[in-house]
C-alpha cells in the first residue's frame, strides 16, 4: 500500500519572549544575546500514512497534534524536517481556519474552493450538496461573523467533505456540533472509509479513536511515544494521562508483567496497593468465563493494601475486542464508599449485576485508584485481565439489550 503522507524528522521551534520589547530588540539586532527561549512544539517526529488508512493522533494538550496537522496542510512551516503529501487534501482545523469572517457563507464557500484549486463551475456543481449537508438555511447569505459555533462548524465540515478530497484531515472540530450533526459526520467518515479515502484526525474521544482508526500515533510534549493498534496505544495514553508513563518501563518496550500466567496482561500503578486476583462467578457462585445473557453474574477483585490509602476507589470496565469501552462502574459511582485502608489489609470487592450485554467476546479491566487530597492517584490498574464470552440466543441492536416488553392493541 502506497504512503500518501510522509512525515520525516519533523520539528517546530517557537521563540518565546518575556515581553514584546525583547522581540523588537532582537529583530532590530539591538542586543548581543538572544532575548528568547526556545520551545520545541515538535521534536524529530516521523511517521507515514498509507492510502485508505484512518489514522488517529492522540496525546495530552500541548503534545503537538494540531501543530503537525497545520504543517501537513501548509498552514505552518516546519523548523526542521519534511512533509510529503500525495493527493488533494481537505482540512477542517480549528474553528475559523480558512474563513473570512466578513464574508457570507456563500462567499466563503467560493473563496475556499478557489484556494483548493476548483473552478467556479466545479464549485457551482457542488454547492447544493454543501448547503444540503450544512443545513443552516438562509444564514448562508449572512456574514459568518454572525454565526454560532455550531453553524460555523456545520458549514466548514460540509465544505470539507463535499469537494471530493483524497485525504481528509480533521482537528477535533466535530465536538462543536450538536449530536445529530456529529452522527451525520461520522456516517460520512464511514462512507469515506468504504470508498478507500484517507483520514487523519485528532480527537479526545477515545471511543471514536477505537472505532474508526486503523492505526493510532501517540504524541507527548512534541515527541512520538509510539504508534500501533488503537487498543495498544489507548492503553499507553491512559498511563500518560495519570502521569504514570515510564519510558524505561513502557509496555511499548518490554513484555508486560504476568498475572496468573497471562503474558498479555498490561498493568501499572504507584504500588501502594495491589490487585492480587480477579475472577467472575455466575448466579450459582461458580467461577466461569462464559456468561448467560439475562442471568446474574458477580465480578470479583481481591486486593492487598501495602501502604496507607486514604480514599480507595475500586473499578471495572468491559471492552470489546477492538478496545472500545462498553460499560463499567466503580465504588464511587455506586456510592459504596469505603473508609481509609491501612497497610496490611486485604479485601474482596464484589460487583453483582444482570448481564444485558449482547452475545460476544469481551475483555475486563480493573482499577484501584483514589484521591490523596486533591490529587487523583492510580495505585494499580490491570488492562484486559479477563476474557469473558456472553452467550445469547437473542441479540438486538448495539451493545445492550433493552429487554423491551411488547404489547399490540387493536385500534
Amino acid at each position: 500500500m502506497d504512503s500518501v503522507i510522509r512525515v520525516k524528522d519533523l520539528s517546530k521551534v517557537y521563540h518565546l519572549y518575556e515581553k514584546n520589547s525583547d522581540r523588537l530588540r532582537e529583530a532590530l539586532h539591538l542586543t548581543r544575546h538572544p532575548r528568547h527561549k526556545d520551545h520545541r512544539a515538535l521534536d524529530g517526529v516521523s511517521f507515514e500514512v498509507k492510502k485508505g488508512e484512518t489514522v488517529g493522533l492522540i496525546g495530552t494538550n500541548g503534545s503537538g497534534k494540531s501543530t503537525i496537522l497545520k504543517i501537513i496542510t501548509g498552514v505552518l512551516s516546519p523548523t526542521e524536517g519534511s512533509v510529503e503529501v500525495d493527493g488533494r487534501i481537505s482540512a477542517l482545523l480549528e474553528l475559523g481556519a480558512g474563513f473570512n469572517y466578513e464574508y457570507t457563507g456563500i462567499e466563503n464557500i467560493y473563496l475556499n474552493g478557489t484556494m483548493i484549486g476548483f473552478s467556479k463551475k466545479e464549485i457551482d456543481e457542488r454547492l447544493d450538496d454543501i448547503l444540503r449537508f450544512a443545513e443552516i438555511g438562509d444564514f448562508v447569505y449572512q456574514p459568518v461573523k454572525t454565526y454560532s459555533s455550531g453553524m460555523f462548524v456545520r458549514l466548514a465540515f460540509a465544505l470539507a467533505i463535499n469537494i471530493d478530497p483524497e485525504i481528509l484531515i480533521v482537528d477535533e472540530a466535530l465536538s462543536v456540533g450538536d449530536v445529530f450533526f456529529q452522527a451525520k459526520c461520522y456516517r460520512k467518515f464511514e462512507e469515506f472509509k468504504a470508498q478507500g479515502r484517507t483520514i487523519l484526525f485528532v480527537s479526545h474521544d477515545m471511543s471514536s479513536i477505537a472505532k474508526y482508526c486503523d492505526r493510532v500515533i501517540l504524541l507527548e510534549k512534541g515527541h512520538k511515544l509510539g504508534e500501533g493498534a488503537p487498543k495498544e496505544m489507548l492503553d499507553v495514553y491512559k498511563q500518560v494521562l495519570v502521569g504514570q508513563y515510564d519510558a524505561d518501563e513502557s509496555i511499548l518496550k518490554r513484555e508486560p508483567s504476568p498475572m496468573e500466567g497471562d503474558p498479555e496482561l498490561l498493568e501499572y500503578g504507584s504500588g501502594k496497593a495491589k490487585i492480587r486476583e480477579v475472577w467472575v462467578t455466575d448466579a450459582k457462585g461458580t467461577r466461569t468465563n462464559a456468561l448467560i445473557k439475562g442471568a446474574e453474574c458477580t465480578i470479583h477483585m481481591s486486593v492487598e493494601i501495602l501502604e496507607y490509602v486514604p480514599a480507595p476507589i475500586f473499578a471495572f470496565s468491559f471492552k470489546d475486542v477492538k478496545g472500545t469501552e462498553i460499560t463499567g462502574t466503580n465504588t464511587m459511582f455506586e456510592k459504596a464508599f469505603l473508609d481509609a485502608c491501612k497497610a496490611g489489609e486485604k479485601k474482596e470487592i464484589c460487583f453483582t449485576q444482570a448481564v444485558d450485554l449482547q452475545g460476544g467476546e469481551y475483555l475486563l479491566s480493573f482499577g484501584l485508584t483514589g484521591y490523596e487530597g486533591e490529587d487523583f492517584t492510580v495505585y494499580h490498574r490491570l488492562y484486559d485481565a479477563l476474557h469473558v464470552t456472553v452467550i445469547s440466543d437473542k441479540n438486538t441492536v448495539g451493545f445492550y439489550d433493552m429487554n423491551s416488553r411488547i404489547t399490540i392493541r387493536e385500534l
